[in-house]
């Protein structure tokens, strides 16, 4: 939005006493942003902030596929690994919010580089452990740069597409994590019958280092917190151009939605009386949404081989579920832009329990059990992943651009702490059967339906986005 009569910037952004260039206009970059198209380019720039996302499901979900593998190998026990689990997840934890509020407070760019080295670094460490004790130290590091790189891939994705396009863009940024995976699934059952766990390690860590230079040649900085910093307007102005911008010369930048009132990066910022009933319905959600997640990403493998299904068959059920949460991120992607995101996220999340209470039916022994029970995965896998994948879109609809990436960071280190118990009850759980398992899967769901419901601030539909 152009600002009406000529205006002259008196700040120099460096500082120095120098001469200051004579402004002509002040642009909204978020209402430019929000009305605009969405571009070959923005859409490009998604996609590399997608690709750190898959690389991010792919190492977060490794030692899923090899417990099996390494408890043969090391001679332990199931529930050995529980603390193993419980740390990669306090990484991420950890992780989180600080990444978040680096991305706020430093940039976007930078804060998501810095995790994709992390974790690629770790997950290739991981590869030469001999030790639960090794593997744990490795595991949390994997888990900071993880769960580090979400927020601010998801903030940056949302930042770069327009209003309509939003919950589009950030779902085929965190569908990531599903689509990891889902690939490692693949992967899995190809390379740990041939090659062993330390292959999956090793090729799960190069990867995202390959990526990493990609990123530093090709990935800008977000334009709304290039806004904010009179120092990049320059970069900014050349940036909006190349998203099919016209932009006055020497023109001021703003972003007026995306402040925050207080003008500071900080907790209570979530909870303003206009914001603390979202963020506790969110904080709800991701706590139960992840608590079930992660008990399929850490515990699936071994509840399925626990009741006779070969490391292949049990690799594949992993991967079905994932690949049901690509196919249902990007479902719930193209609805919720159309009809909005209330009816379809918590009913996405009832239809989740549903779907788990009906896999207790399927028989899991081989060989009668194992299609079914793959479909069924896929079926939960498709609700549980959408509403998860969606809940991030949703998260960046709620919080201005200011501290989006630490709002949506905090909510997920609350899930990080649903994740957590898990880890420590997985188990426990697989020890009760597979009803145990699956009941609390369905219960997590119910849950993550009721969080859903009390948030306020839905995504519009389409059609009210005027």
């Amino acid at each position: 939005m152009l600002g009406g009569p000529l205006m002259e910037v008196r700040a120099n952004p460096s500082g120095s006493s120098g001469a200051v260039p004579r402004r002509t206009a002040t642009v909204d970059v978020g209402t430019l942003l929000d009305s605009g198209n969405w571009t070959p380019y923005q859409k490009w720039l998604t996609l590399l902030a997608a690709l750190a996302v898959i690389f991010d499901g792919v190492d977060i979900q490794i030692l899923g596929f090899a417990i099996p593998s390494i408890i043969r190998e090391w001679h332990v026990a199931r529930g050995d690994f529980a603390l193993v689990l419980a740390v990669g997840l306090a990484g991420m934890a950890v992780g989180s919010p600080f990444a978040g509020y680096s991305g706020d407070r430093f940039g976007r760019r930078p804060a998501l580089m810095g995790c994709v080295l992390l974790f690629a670094c770790a997950t290739i460490g991981s590869a030469f452990c001999h030790s639960l004790a090794s593997l744990a130290v490795l595991r949390f590091f994997t888990g900071m740069g993880a769960g580090g790189a979400l927020p601010n891939a998801s903030s940056l994705s949302a930042e770069l597409a327009p209003l309509r396009w939003r919950p589009v863009a950030v779902t085929i940024t965190i569908v990531g994590v599903p689509l990891g995976g889902m690939l490692g699934g693949i992967a899995a059952a190809w390379i740990l019958p041939a090659y062993g766990w330390r292959a999956m390690y090793l090729l799960g860590g190069a990867a995202p280092l390959a990526l990493l230079l990609l990123l530093f040649f090709a990935l800008p900085e977000s334009p709304r917190y290039m806004a904010r910093h009179a120092e990049r307007w320059k970069k900014l102005a050349g940036l909006l151009k190349r998203m099919g911008h016209s932009v006055p010369a020497a023109a001021a930048f703003d972003d007026v939605k995306g402040r925050v009132p207080s003008g500071k990066i900080e907790l209570r910022s979530m909870l303003t009386p206009d914001l603390r009933r979202d963020t506790a319905g969110l904080w709800i959600a991701f706590f139960a949404n992840l608590n079930g997640a992660y008990l399929v990403f850490g515990w699936l493998p071994a509840m399925l081989t626990s009741h006779g299904l070969g490391l292949s068959a049990a690799s594949s059920g992993l991967a079905a579920y994932n690949f049901g949460g690509v196919i249902g991120a990007l479902t719930y992607a193209v609805l919720i832009s159309a009809s909005g995101s209330r009816l379809a996220m918590t009913g996405g999340a009832a239809a989740g329990a549903l779907s788990a209470l009906a896999l207790i039916l399927v028989p899991i022994s081989p060989p009668n059990g194992s299609l079914l029970l793959t479909l069924g995965f896929a079926l939960h896998g498709f609700f549980a992943n959408a509403v998860q994948t969606s809940m991030f879109a949703l998260s960046a609809h709620v919080y201005p651009s200011e501290v989006r990436a630490s709002g949506i960071a905090t909510a997920a280190a609350v899930g990080r702490a649903g994740a957590i118990l898990s880890s420590f009850t997985g188990a426990a759980i697989i020890q009760g059967g597979s009803g145990a398992f699956l009941g609390t899967l369905a219960a997590s769901m119910a849950v993550t339906a009721c969080g859903l419901a009390i948030v306020r601030h839905a995504i519009p539909g389409r059609a009210r986005q005027v």
